[in-house]
């Protein structure tokens, strides 16, 4: 196997199919190896369903469970990639790669405690290792952003509190018939007038507004909150820069045809970034707002874009 594996790093294909024919058949080393020749010459389904094979005929062969692990991954079937690399990941010896191939797929489905110990099983072997110590950072970074569900349920009680209509609460004859009359139904209603407008109403005093007001008040709403936050000057937008000359065939790049880490990938994916010009319309601060984006997905883009001479945007 070890013969078949040295001719596919020199491209030696021919060579390799010869070597191949040479191996006894019917094993997981002969199954596994031709996957990987397979792989080479980019029969990606034919490579897939040869190291599954391998792993079939032998579930302790690390090799093969390893390598069907990484084309799973590289080809979608997570749940298969992460049964596999979890397999190995119990062996005492493990590649670095699959540690963290795996710790990127359990971050992506925010299983961040299993992601972590994955890269921290590296790191006591490797105290140095870059990609790790920045993963690691990544990780502990996603943990902290987590959906605020907390956050969430205030803003929906928030919006039914809005909704409320007015005869929920007690008041006077006299003003709910005032404000019934003047078409103000709701909590949201009352927030969106003003006093003034409410005292230049017919038969509406300042007991009245008193009144109204003292309501708002043990919601801590008051008369014209909305108008007044409706009032208040937008943010200016930030200037975006025009695109990044370049010739329509880099800029029209497929990113599917650029050979990023799957982290990465996804990242871009569920960002809707399709090609290389897509990618140069966003800043650093905008992918790292990304769910699972963190510093070392950053520095691969921006390696990426440097290898055709662009960057994000500044």
């Amino acid at each position: 196997m070890d013969n078949v594996l040295a001719l596919i790093r020199e491209s030696r294909f021919d060579e390799a199919e010869a070597e191949l024919a040479r191996m006894q058949t019917g094993n997981a080393d002969y199954y596994c190896a031709r996957g990987l020749l397979l792989e080479a010459k980019r029969m990606a389904q034919e490579a897939v369903d040869s190291l599954e094979t391998a792993c079939q005929m032998d579930a302790n062969n690390i090799d093969a469970v390893f390598h069907a692990a990484r084309m799973q991954d590289l080809y979608g079937d997570d749940d298969s990639a992460i049964e596999n690399y979890r397999k190995v990941a119990q062996r005492p010896a493990v590649p670095v790669n699959a540690l963290l191939n795996l710790a990127v797929l359990l971050e992506d489905r925010d299983q961040y405690e299993e992601a972590l110990k994955c890269v921290e099983r590296v790191l006591k072997e490797h105290p140095n290792h870059t990609r790790a110590r920045l993963f690691l950072k990544d990780i502990k970074s996603s943990m902290n952003m987590l959906y605020d569900e907390t956050q969430e349920h205030s803003r929906e009680h928030q919006s039914a509190l809005l909704e409320t209509p007015i005869t929920d609460f007690e008041l006077s004859v006299r003003s709910r018939n005032c404000l019934k009359k003047m078409n103000l139904n709701t909590v949201g209603d009352l927030m969106r007038i003003t006093e003034p407008e409410l005292l230049s109403y017919k038969n509406f005093g300042e007991t009245s507004l008193e009144e109204i007001r003292a309501m708002l008040n043990q919601k801590n709403l008051r008369i014209g909150q909305l108008r007044e936050d409706s009032q208040k000057p937008a943010r200016p937008a930030p200037a975006r820069q025009a695109p990044l000359q370049g010739s329509p065939d880099v800029l029209n790049k497929p990113l599917s045809e650029i050979e990023f880490s799957g982290r990465s990938r996804k990242c871009l994916q569920r960002l809707g970034l399709v090609t290389l010009g897509d990618v140069t319309l966003k800043t650093e601060t905008e992918l790292l707002a990304t769910k699972n984006f963190g510093q070392t997905s950053l520095n691969e883009v921006k390696q990426k874009l440097a290898e055709f001479g662009m960057t994000l945007r500044k």
